[in-house]
């Protein structure tokens, strides 16, 4: 758990956030607080949270406690890091088949605001979806599970 993060605990809030931020990047990491990885996520959004307060918002979220959103983007790993900008959800080219959200935990703290840089200037130009600066080889990888098709 991150005691310096705030905490979203019910749509509401996350709705009121999502609307609210404006001219930052919005960051919602979904996961569980007793979950080691998403600890571990914790901790490099917590150190990187002030150098980037003028560029990112940043805000946990418990999947448990917001089950629409976890749906909503189909959260079926954790941690996942989900990027908004002025309400609209942006999306990242990871390399990978998921562009909605990130998987797993950054490696770097700089990997970490490389990404919200890049998600920024994009958004700033009218972006929705931008390339992903991180090495691939610091990308997470997993396979993308359909429920119910």
């Amino acid at each position: 758990m991150s005691l310096f993060l705030p905490k979203l605990n019910c749509k509401k809030d996350i709705d009121d956030v999502i609307k609210g931020v404006a001219e930052k990047v919005l960051v919602l990491r979904f996961g569980r607080d007793e979950d080691s990885v998403c600890l571990q996520l914790d901790e490099i959004l917590s150190k990187t949270a002030h150098d980037l307060s003028n560029m990112a918002s940043i805000y946990i979220v418990d999947v448990d406690k917001a089950p629409i959103y976890t749906r909503y983007f189909d959260i079926s790993y954790i941690p996942s890091t989900v990027f908004f900008f002025n309400g609209q959800h942006m999306k990242v080219d990871y390399g990978s088949p998921d562009h909605t959200k990130f998987v797993g935990s950054f490696k770097t703290k700089q990997d970490f605001m490389d990404l919200i840089e890049v998600i920024y200037r994009g958004a700033m130009r009218g972006k929705m979806i931008v390339q992903s600066p991180i090495d691939p080889q610091n990308i997470p990888k997993y396979d993308l599970l359909y429920h119910g098709i």
